[in-house]
């Protein structure tokens, strides 16, 4: 099975390009706009590699992915990628287990409840939601000390339930600054272990902060 914290990111040092790796490649659909693997490569370079000013830009498949610092605070900047009022296929409401009072959909569906406590006891049919036409479900609701909460399922992409999802942000951030009549929100993900996310909806991109914690420095080494 795929673990989507377990992308290993090429990085891009002094302008030379290195090889994606094996991992990224076989998890390539989630990790167009891979928010942790982005943010521990930038972490990395400023504070292990000496990486100088504030901040470090990486090539992707949707172009050039900007993270900038400020003091321990990390910042991407990823494109927006507003949703669409959609029918609910019936895969998503029995694979949720539990009707949203709306869904929408861009490149995931994005199925909104009332109230944090149902998103947090959603227990999902993964084989269901695994057949539908997207790459992930989010499921979403106002927040009861933040300003919304989400979850994020991919099945799809081998990866039941990440724990914390910059792509899905890319969604989530544009629909409740609209909800909401506000640009700068603060979020969690309320997956098992679960994240806290910085938000800003700035034009057609999406800014999302977090912070990086080192846990452990070793070398591997890779034969040709």
């Amino acid at each position: 099975m795929l673990l989507a914290s377990s992308i290993i990111l090429s990085i891009f040092w002094y302008g030379e390009r290195a090889q994606r790796s094996a991992a990224e490649r076989a998890n390539a659909a989630l990790a167009r706009e891979a928010y942790h693997a982005t943010l521990a490569a930038a972490s990395v370079l400023f504070h292990e590699r000496g990486l100088r000013g504030n901040q470090a830009c990486f090539h992707s498949r949707s172009g050039l992915l900007a993270v900038t610092r400020d003091q321990d605070l990390l910042t991407l900047d990823f494109p927006s990628r507003p949703p669409a009022p959609s029918i609910a296929p019936e895969a998503l409401l029995r694979g949720l287990g539990a009707k949203p009072k709306e869904v929408f959909k861009a490149r995931d569906y994005l199925a909104v409840f009332d109230h944090e406590s149902e998103v947090r006891e959603l227990k999902p049919d993964f084989a269901l939601l695994k057949s539908l036409n997207c790459l992930g479900i989010i499921a979403t609701a106002p927040g009861a000390d933040c300003d919304f909460v989400s979850r994020f399922f991919a099945p799809g992409a081998g990866v039941d339930e990440d724990p914390v999802t910059g792509s899905a942000h890319c969604t989530l951030i544009p629909f409740w600054a609209e909800r909401l009549g506000k640009t700068r929100m603060f979020a969690r993900q309320v997956s098992a272990r679960g994240g806290e996310l910085l938000c800003e909806l700035a034009g057609e991109r999406v800014k999302i902060g977090g912070r990086a914690v080192h846990y452990l420095r070793g070398e591997i080494q890779i034969s040709n």
